[in-house]
């Protein structure tokens, strides 16, 4: 049987782009003699639709979309991901054949944690099934259906399925397309069954989906392989007689298939069979890339997650109508990161820096940031923020009185900035991408109304070590492939120790533990929930781990009014964490 993946880029309630995309897909796949054509899960909606999912008119709306495309497919078969409005909402499958909706499937194991909330929107279905094509048996499955043993894919196996098909939106984190490959393939080997995972790829608002469409033969062994982070068409021939021969000589899969009992819906047969496809294995050029191809995952780990977070950029930025972004440049290796996302996801020219030199500013970092501008050829404005801050300190002189500087006047200048970034969005229309990442965002290193202000935070969900590590590899040659500027980020912004440079001589070390120590605590206690105790029966130091977790649960209030960023780890503050600001446990 030929394949065809469609891994698209869906916006959540575009119907009509969405729709567009399918149909280019359907073109293609046609051409190309596919027999079944794979979209992803709510391929038609966007996934996740959200509260979308409570308004009639929109479920009405992609039942329409939906029946349209029905009518355009012709000698091959369909599977497509939209909300089913029936006696209740359902996450479904639809199956599409000779012009019209043939069956539907609806997903049975509805995730409720991380970042998934489908028991608020779903019912869930209520069997398995199994469609039949010509002499072959395919089982449905939706997403979180394949990632859990057992039903629905065991009955769907047992009754005959030689085919396990899954699509999906599986949102990305580190290392998730690998371990997803993985669970795949050992479920292929313990049905003796091909798989065929059929994934969305794009951003949309927190999450960015990978792609990373894939066929797994019934031996485990993977046969074909989109390409990640980039929309696709894969082609791919499954010998589905040699999974069935392999059953058949399978003595401990043999008493399950005689069960009577049958617990799956065996979904109605086409009265006509999909066109068979003439040739061998595919080797034509389809959409601009070879089918029948097994692409390479990205390695290394920085490389991937630096992908993801161009991906997720350049979507929040484009599919939210923006043309430009602006961010404040400090000479730091975060705003270095920023800016060589933001040069690469987008180009140079929608990209603005502005520094903001104050009174503590160094020499050093002042000539790093136009050095690191310079080199990705962006469009830089210098705003001196001493005159302001002067300004507002006059104000304030009264009221305050004859107390030391504290920081009352560094938060000051955090704000004056984001004043300024802020102006320039509301002028021009410009998206204000904030720097902050992920460890100071948990320990509450950042200033409300300062370096919180702005539309999104890129990095909100990579620990300081990882930026190193990010700006590390963006320098090397590997990072600059596809014609990006090489090695822009001076080395200096990477050696010197981090600052933020609000009063004389400051220095994060001054106030927190070094970043490696402080990562590997709040990945403990932030990512596995693990108790000040437990950190320090792993061997971290008490004091340390105090102090940290003790930062983490007093900014909760801080986090709930920092923009969306992109999360890339296993969990990321926002829709994956969700703690009580008012919380007096401390535990």
């Amino acid at each position: 049987m030929r394949l065809a993946l469609c891994q698209i880029n869906a916006t959540v309630g575009d119907l009509r782009g969405n729709l567009e995309r399918m149909r280019s897909g359907l073109r293609e796949a046609s051409a190309a003699g596919a027999q079944l054509v794979l979209f992803g899960e709510l391929a038609l909606t966007g996934y996740p639709p959200e509260d979308l999912l409570l308004r009639e008119h929109f479920l009405a709306d992609a039942k329409a979309a939906l029946h349209e495309l029905a009518d355009e497919v012709e000698g091959l078969v369909a599977i497509v991901g939209f909300p089913e409005r029936a006696e209740d909402v359902y996450n479904a499958a639809a199956v599409l054949a000779e012009g019209r909706v043939h069956a539907i499937y609806r997903k049975m194991l509805l995730p409720n944690y991380g970042v998934f909330d489908e028991q608020r929107y779903f019912q869930a279905g209520a069997a398995g099934a199994v469609l039949p094509i010509g002499a072959d048996m395919v089982g449905l499955t939706i997403c979180e259906d394949i990632w859990e043993p057992g039903p629905p894919l065991t009955d769907e196996a047992i009754s005959g399925a030689t085919l396990i098909v899954n699509i999906s939106a599986s949102p990305y984190q580190v290392g998730k397309g690998i371990e997803r490959e993985r669970m795949l393939a050992q479920r292929a080997r313990e049905h003796r069954a091909c798989v065929a995972f059929c994934g969305l790829v794009g951003g949309q608002d927190e999450l960015v989906f990978d792609g990373h469409s894939c066929v797994i033969d019934h031996t485990g062994q993977t046969i074909a392989r989109a390409v990640q982070f980039q929309e696709d068409l894969l082609l791919c021939d499954v010998d589905l007689h040699a999974a069935s021969a392999a059953r058949l000589r399978d003595s401990g899969h043999r008493p399950l298939a005689r069960r009577s009992a049958r617990t799956v819906s065996v979904l109605p047969a086409l009265t006509s069979q999909p066109a068979r496809h003439a040739g061998p294995a595919p080797e034509a050029t389809v959409g601009g890339r070879t089918a029948g191809r097994l692409e390479a995952t990205i390695t290394p780990m920085e490389a991937e997650v630096y992908a993801a977070l161009c991906l997720g950029l350049r979507d929040y930025v484009g599919k939210n109508g923006f043309e430009r972004v602006v961010l404040g440049l400090s000479g730091g290796v975060d705003s270095a990161l920023v800016a060589c996302l933001a040069a690469d996801a987008l180009c140079p020219s929608r990209v603005s820096a502005v520094l903001m030199p104050s009174r503590y500013s160094s020499e050093g970092t002042r000539s790093d940031a136009a050095a690191l501008a310079d080199a990705l050829g962006l469009d830089t404005h210098t705003l001196p923020i001493e005159p302001v801050l002067s300004a507002y300190l006059e104000v304030l002189g009264p009221t305050l009185g004859d107390r030391p500087p504290s920081v009352t006047e560094e938060n000051l200048q955090a704000r004056i900035r984001g004043n300024l970034l802020m102006a320039l969005s509301n002028e021009f229309g410009w998206l204000v991408l904030t720097t902050g990442n992920k460890s100071e965002m948990s320990v509450g290193y950042t200033t409300l109304y300062g370096d919180l202000a702005g539309g999104f935070a890129v990095i909100k969900d990579v620990p300081k070590t990882l930026v190193y590590k990010l700006c590390e590899w963006r320098n090397s040659p590997a990072g600059a492939r596809r014609g990006a500027v090489q090695a822009p980020i001076p080395p200096t912004v990477l050696t010197r120790a981090p600052s933020a440079e609000l009063r004389p001589q400051q220095a994060d070390a001054d106030t927190l533990p070094p970043y490696d120590l402080l990562d590997e605590i709040l990945q403990g206690c932030v990512e596995r929930e693990a108790s000040r105790e437990q950190l320090v029966a792993a061997g971290l130091p008490a004091k340390e781990v105090e102090l940290a977790c003790r930062l983490v649960d007093r900014a909760e209030y801080k986090r709930r009014q920092a923009p969306p960023g992109i999360k890339v780890t296993s969990r990321a503050f926002g829709r994956d964490r969700r703690m009580p600001i008012t919380n007096r446990y401390q535990g």
